[in-house]
């Protein structure tokens, strides 16, 4: 009865709820459901996303940039990872993980591209 007295809070807790629900939903639909192995990788995998959102990077540039440094490795994590934790990184290194993805695709010349009738 806390919202009574306290109009600031909400009556119900479903901005909580509806937080919780990608995890919950996602662990029924995970390959490997109920297995151990299963809940470890996804409470890492929660907790590294949520601390790049936290440090205020974009977890899909931030992953497609340590994604690419394993497959120039050989398919092995970089042996330095330094430029991939948040408070090991230069400010500019930051600035630029912060961004949405460059696109991927190259934009083709003037000439190549289609001209209005």
């Amino acid at each position: 009865m806390v919202f009574v007295a306290n109009p600031q809070v909400p009556m119900d807790n479903n901005i909580a709820e509806r937080r919780m629900r990608n995890p919950g939903m996602g662990r029924k639909n995970y390959y490997g459901s109920g297995s151990q192995w299963s809940a470890k990788l996804a409470a890492m995998m929660f907790s590294l996303f949520q601390t790049i959102l936290l440090w205020g990077l974009n977890p899909h540039h931030w992953l497609h940039d340590y994604l690419n440094a394993c497959a120039n490795n050989g398919g092995q994590p970089p042996s330095d990872i330094r430029p991939f934790i948040p408070w090991m990184m230069s400010e500019q290194r930051k600035q630029q993980l912060s961004k949405p993805l460059p696109e991927l695709t190259a934009t083709p010349p003037e000439s190549e591209q289609p001209q209005p009738p």
